[in-house]
């Protein structure tokens, strides 16, 4: 014994242990409370066919809480190391889950049209898919423009959650647009990154074989 400690002294290091998130944390339990709530937000926007002002009220404050742990979940488990397998999955189900309800149900109520609630699920089942296409070549991080199309949609399916008249309800419809309007632009430009990201991962790909080719012939 030198009383040196073996790192110190060239011997063997031991690797630091990392702690692995357990999965009840804080992170993840918003993410459930926004998976349970969307069941909740659906029967009361639906109760007494949708024509109850007091309902929809109640409906609106499920989607608000919604909307507003989908903001710090991820945050928390960025911030503080709470990244799970449970919320890497969980996370965006719960997000397309309440979004997707609230827009359905609208439109079956007849308070907002079909063909918006096709392009804006459209958009984000079809924004997912192409981000699992290209996953072996890289992610694609999210953009300014989608953090912005998400508050839109947020607050224009929020205020067709609730029974507005007169020119609230007018300011909704605009709001609405410009939400669609990004939906769509956000969209195009995540499909040009995946274009732009495959090409590159195809052309390493490539580069890769070629080295690994000439390698062969040269032994």
């Amino acid at each position: 014994m030198t009383g040196v400690p073996a790192s110190a002294a060239g011997g063997p290091r031991t690797a630091p242990v990392v702690r692995q998130a357990g999965l009840w944390n804080i992170a993840n339990v918003l993410t459930m409370l926004r998976l349970v709530l969307v069941p909740a937000f659906v029967l009361l926007l639906m109760h007494d066919d949708g024509t109850d002002p007091a309902w929809r009220a109640f409906a609106w404050a499920a989607f608000a809480v919604a909307m507003i742990t989908d903001v710090f979940d991820g945050h928390l488990a960025r911030a503080y190391n709470l990244v799970t397998d449970f919320g890497k999955i969980a996370d965006p189900i719960a997000d397309k889950a309440i979004m997707g309800a609230a827009l359905i149900c609208l439109s079956v109520l007849g308070d907002l049209p079909w063909w918006v609630t096709g392009v804006i699920l459209f958009r984000e089942l079809g924004i997912t898919l192409m981000r699992f296409w290209v996953i072996k070549h890289g992610v694609i991080p999210a953009s300014r423009g989608g953090k912005i199309k998400t508050l839109a949609q947020g607050t224009a399916v929020g205020m067709y959650v609730l029974l507005l008249t007169g020119p609230l309800a007018t300011f909704r419809w605009w709001v609405m647009a410009v939400a669609v309007a990004l939906t769509v632009a956000t969209g195009l430009d995540y499909v040009r990154q995946a274009v732009v990201l495959r090409r590159a991962g195809l052309a390493r790909e490539r580069a890769l074989r070629a080295e690994q080719a000439e390698r062969d012939t040269a032994r």
